[in-house]
């Protein structure tokens, strides 16, 4: 995999996403899937971004690679404070935007986007791992 290590602000999400699409862009993924993908890689980052490290600053290690199956996996690390973001209860999406609690439809779509997504905290790091399937060439 590869390795992008960037202070966790949000002046850094253009850094971030370059990173990925250049990846993706290696890999002929079509464009539909590097707008999903790049969707749910803004979404990760903005929120290490904003809460991670708040008032403090800190690193954010992204990784991307290729599966041998044609699916990206992308990475974050951070040693902010513990968070699950997929402990959430996703937002009753039927309810209309004035009758929803505020928050949380970020990390929805983030889930419907992607293939897989997963959550750990570990060692002092929150570990977020996303796979989505892209067809393509691996490598």
């Amino acid at each position: 995999m590869k390795k992008l290590t960037v202070e966790a602000n949000i002046d850094n999400l253009d850094q971030v996403t370059d990173f990925i699409t250049r990846e993706l862009e290696d890999a002929d993924c079509s464009v539909k899937v590097q707008m999903q993908i790049e969707l749910a890689v803004e979404e990760i980052f903005v929120n290490i971004a904003h809460y991670a490290y708040n008032p403090g600053t800190g690193n954010a290690d992204v990784f991307v690679g290729m599966t041998d199956d044609g699916s990206v996996c992308i990475r974050f690390i951070d040693s902010g404070v513990p968070y699950n973001p997929l402990a959430k209860p996703d937002p009753d999406v039927t309810l209309s935007a004035n009758e929803r609690a505020v928050g949380g439809l970020g990390i929805f779509m983030t889930k419907k986007v992607m293939d897989n997504i997963s959550y750990e905290y570990r060692d002092g790091q929150n570990i977020l791992t996303m796979e989505k399937k892209i067809g393509g060439k691996a490598g």
